[in-house]
């Protein structure tokens, strides 16, 4: 199948009702400098979505589209994450009156541990890495029936994450290029499909230790890459997921790669700058301007997608002093 705008509508019908349409903060040049840039550009602060992150749009489109008999309702749902996408489901479970039971690898933070178990779901600490909790989390569901909401390689899911790109070109119309950052995927396949038509270059980015994308790239297909750094609890999946391989093949501008120090940096700025906390995958996308790592060309009109805010605000900001 290949994902289409159509899709990304259909999915914005079902998931509206659940979320919050997140605002753009335009920063002319002047402004842009506090984050060290000369030119203008414009954030798409998603890290205002409910859970704190862009999931929950494919989470309530991948539950929202499946036909869901009474008994799969009392199976409920399963889900494997490093976080986010754990936290998005666990939501959206608890709001449509289902079951949740997520697996989370080691490396998840206490602080995103007990943010799906606040939303009532069943926390299980499935090995090692996103891998092996995502193996156990398909073994769990063939046992228990349990709808699986993949975190980033269904097409429901991939669908559900490019309405925020039907939002971002609603609200910012003249946008020529958009920033976003890059894990499993499913964000950067919603954009794609969404943009894929429209003349605007979607810009992948990724942490150098997390190169899902580059991986996939140089190999014609998707790959296991190293897991690791900063950002890992939310951009540390071991492969490209499928479509967004397939949709980055026919329709991706370009792909960089940004250090720890540089993604470290983004957030830094991004709160002295802007008072936005975002934890480090929802500020690996700036990440690029300020490194240098991607430079707009002249004239281009930028957007940024800020993906995620769960970091622990306490320690997030003691960790970020005035320069």
């Amino acid at each position: 199948m290949t994902l289409e705008r159509s899709d990304i509508e259909a999915a914005a019908q079902r998931v509206g009702p659940h979320l919050r349409r997140t605002p753009v903060l335009r920063l002319p040049a002047g402004e842009a400098g506090g984050l060290g840039l000369d030119y203008p550009v414009a954030l798409k602060l998603e890290a205002l979505q409910v859970t704190g992150s862009f999931k929950p749009r494919g989470a309530f489109n991948r539950i929202l589209a499946a036909a869901t008999l009474p008994a799969d309702r009392e199976a409920g749902v399963i889900a494997a994450s490093g976080g986010n996408h754990g936290v998005a489901v666990a939501h959206a479970a608890r709001a449509l009156g289902l079951r949740a039971e997520i697996f989370v690898p080691e490396a998840t933070p206490e602080a995103k541990r007990a943010l799906i178990e606040g939303h009532g779901a069943r926390l299980v600490v499935g090995g090692r890495d996103y891998q092996a909790a995502f193996e156990a989390c398909q073994a769990r569901a063939a046992e228990t029936g349990a709808l699986l909401v993949h975190a980033y390689d269904q097409e429901e899911v991939v669908a559900g994450a490019g309405t925020l790109a039907r939002e971002l070109e609603a609200e910012a119309p003249d946008l020529t290029h958009v920033l976003v950052a890059v894990g499993g995927g499913g964000l950067l396949g919603g954009m794609l499909a969404w943009y894929a038509e429209s003349g605007v270059e979607v810009i992948a980015v990724e942490p150098s230790n997390c190169p899902t994308l580059t991986c996939a790239m140089l190999a014609g297909k998707p790959m296991p890459a190293p897991v690791g750094g900063i950002a890992a609890d939310s951009l540390g999946a071991r492969r490209l997921g499928g479509i967004a391989f397939a949709l980055a093949a026919r329709h991706l501008s370009r792909g960089v790669v940004v250090a720890d120090s540089a993604i470290a940096e983004a957030q830094r700025r991004l709160w002295h700058a802007c008072r936005v906390v975002a934890e480090p995958g929802g500020a690996t996308a700036l990440a690029a301007l300020i490194s240098g790592a991607w430079t707009p060309p002249e004239g281009a009109q930028v957007g940024v997608v800020i993906c995620g805010a769960n970091a622990d605000p306490g320690s997030a900001v003691a960790a970020w002093p005035a320069a």
